[in-house]
């Protein structure tokens, strides 16, 4: 079931502590891009499917990553990417992006996206351990 726009965003501004929607939309778009490049074949199609259709491009047509991010070098990307950010302002907007994405994934499709991502992805997920 894809999630609607509005509420991911709103769910995105709630988790993130925004104070506009555009803010929240620009941490999802640059998180979802540097992501789409960490995730492959059905999966990321599967994730896509759940995403709100802008969103979903956006994870299907990724920044490219030359390998395979560690948590923290994501999360600096992240900064990199987003203008004014620091990478604990990055932290955050990457957890209150992941997290949204973990539901409307469900927990079995975030277990198989985590399987496919260096370990210590779990926490940007909002999860403890992986899943």
């Amino acid at each position: 079931m894809t999630m609607r726009r509005e509420a991911f965003l709103e769910q995105v501004k709630e988790r993130g502590a925004y104070e506009t929607t555009e803010e929240a939309e620009r941490a999802a778009r640059t998180v979802l891009a540097l992501l789409g490049a960490h995730l492959v074949g059905e999966i990321r199609a599967d994730l896509a499917a759940r995403l709100p259709e802008d969103l979903a491009l956006i994870l299907l047509n990724p920044l490219q990553a030359r390998e395979p991010l560690s948590p923290e070098r994501f999360v600096r990307a992240t900064a990199a990417w987003i203008e004014g950010a620091t990478e604990q302002t990055a932290a955050w907007d990457v957890g209150a992006v992941l997290s949204v994405a973990a539901d409307a994934a469900g927990e079995e499709l975030t277990r198989r996206i985590l399987l496919q991502l260096p370990v210590g992805y779990d926490l940007l997920f909002g999860h403890s351990q992986r899943v």
